[in-house]
């Protein structure tokens, strides 16, 4: 069942030759009992020589040079073709030469190429040393091509690919400085949790309830000098574990702060929904706050730094660093849509309510969760998907949650009820939509005429098939607005006129 008043929880290698792999020369043989003959003068040879790709056979004797007492001819000369040969060098220095203006020309004037080569300024030093009879020109234009000279060595030194570069702008801070700049502001958060257990003795029955506790820990942001901290919800609220925390104590960086680090915190308020939350430090520190910049600003494909304290304090302070993935993405965690910044940057359990950091050091995102494979999942199996709250929506939440201890505003149409499910539906003959199973006492939806009983199938016009959709519709209106909800009572669609009132929490 769903009610609407509860707070949903969050190369191969040669051999040496051997002795079969050498040519084997051998000697003339003298056959001394041959028969005599009239000699004939052969051409001296050589002997035969084995050869392995012969498969061991002889190959035929290696003739030796012939000798002539004729001298050599001289070969006749060739005609040179000097001219064309001149001209052929020329028109060959052309192209080159044309061929190194356009492109010197093309990577001067294509800033992008320039800043993938890892240099805004000016990667190409132009040499230009002009001629002259002027022996003063002539110097100031040696001392140039030496000052230019050095310029180009040390920008060769400069010359690499970087990743951050290509994603920040040209006036962006190193990813150093910004740490230094954040560190300070960013605290751990470690929530202590009580809640009862029921017990039965080994016969099933006499049993009782006893209390238990767990502690939960996350990151928070300092926001200003007064000692306020930004947070998620879930951090400091568990409905699965007693809801609210019983104590909650802020840990400050120690590379930062001298003494002791550890200070008491209150829980100011927090929203659910909207998985924020703002605790005060009881302190009288001087305290680093942080920065905070406009996340409407921010592009897709742009640096962005996570600093947190992943899997509990032992990993306090670790930064990870990313991309912007998507902006304005429409993700429901804990059955509640959310419309988040999407990044690759590293976002693990214990970064909650850590700063998401653009390229001047200003948080621009609370993070929040790190996508599971089932999207609900509490242990995350997905890398390189998490997301953030923008600063730009959060900001309206935590000046309510300061103010009044709540977020103002929030539409709440005063029912509980649950789905009725294809299954239902065939069954019984009913549609799709809210089966309405309590109405709340003088609530929005008792005044307007909504009944329990009743099936809730459309706002103003929209079918709604699930409470999901429901609450979806809802949000798109404020307190005090007039929605019209049709409902169909016994086999008849009827239309009420409802006056949308505030979502006030209860107090605990």
């Amino acid at each position: 069942m769903f009610n609407e008043n509860e707070q949903n929880p969050m190369d191969p290698t040669g051999f040496p030759p051997t002795a079969q792999d050498t040519p084997n020369i051998q000697s003339p043989t003298d056959h001394s009992d041959a028969p005599t003959v009239q000699p004939v003068q052969p051409t001296p040879v050589s002997g035969s020589y084995y050869s392995p790709r012969s498969n061991g056979g002889n190959l035929p004797p290696m003739q030796e040079p012939v000798f002539s007492n004729t001298p050599p001819q001289q070969p006749k000369k060739k005609s040179s073709h000097t001219g064309l040969k001149i001209l052929g060098v020329i028109a060959g220095i052309g192209l080159v030469s044309a061929g190194s203006v356009s492109a010197y020309r093309f990577f001067s004037e294509n800033e992008a190429l320039q800043r993938f080569f890892g240099n805004s300024d000016k990667l190409i030093s132009e040499s230009t040393a002009q001629t002259g009879n002027n022996q003063h020109n002539s110097s100031t234009n040696s001392s140039d091509t030496s000052h230019t000279d050095e310029s180009s060595s040390a920008n060769q030194n400069n010359v690499h690919v970087n990743w951050y570069n290509l994603a920040a702008p040209t006036d962006a801070m190193s990813i150093p400085d910004i740490v230094d700049k954040v560190s300070p502001a960013t605290v751990g958060i470690s929530s202590t949790f009580v809640w009862k257990q029921n017990t039965n003795n080994i016969w099933g029955f006499g049993g009782g309830t006893y209390e238990d506790s767990g502690m939960a820990t996350g990151t928070g942001i300092i926001m200003n000098q007064s000692g306020y901290v930004i947070t998620n919800a879930h951090v400091v609220y568990q409905s699965a574990y007693g809801g609210t925390a019983k104590e909650v104590q802020i840990t400050l960086n120690s590379e930062y702060y001298d003494g002791d680090t550890q200070i008491a915190a209150t829980i100011v308020g927090y929203d659910v929904e909207e998985d924020i939350a703002v605790l005060k430090m009881d302190t009288d520190r001087n305290l680093v706050a942080a920065e905070f910049g406009d996340s409407e600003a921010l592009r897709v494909g742009e640096a962005v730094i996570a600093i947190g304290n992943p899997l509990g304090l032992e990993l306090f302070g670790s930064v990870t660093t990313g991309i912007v993935s998507a902006l304005d993405r429409e993700v429901t965690i804990n059955e509640t849509p959310m419309r988040l910044i999407q990044t690759d940057a590293a976002i693990n359990s214990g970064n909650s309510g850590g700063p998401l950091i653009n390229c001047y050091g200003q948080v621009i995102g609370i993070n929040s969760a790190k996508m599971s494979s089932s999207y609900s999942s509490s242990s995350a199996s997905v890398e390189g998907l998490g997301f953030a709250i923008p600063m730009s929506h959060a900001k309206n939440v935590i000046d309510d949650l300061i103010e009044f201890g709540y977020v103002r505003g929030k539409p709440l149409i005063g029912i509980s009820g649950r789905d009725v499910t294809e299954n239902v539906s065939q069954a019984y003959g009913l549609p799709l939509g809210v089966y309405v199973t309590e109405v709340v006492k003088g609530g929005a939806a008792e005044q307007g005429g909504i009944q329990v009983g009743d099936i809730i199938i459309a706002i103003n016009g929209e079918s709604v098939s699930c409470y999901d959709d429901l609450n979806n519709a809802k949000n798109n209106f404020a307190a005090g607005d007039t929605i019209t909800i049709t409902v169909m009572r016994n086999g008849h669609d009827r239309n009420f006129s409802i006056v949308l009132q505030e979502k006030v929490p209860e107090e605990p």
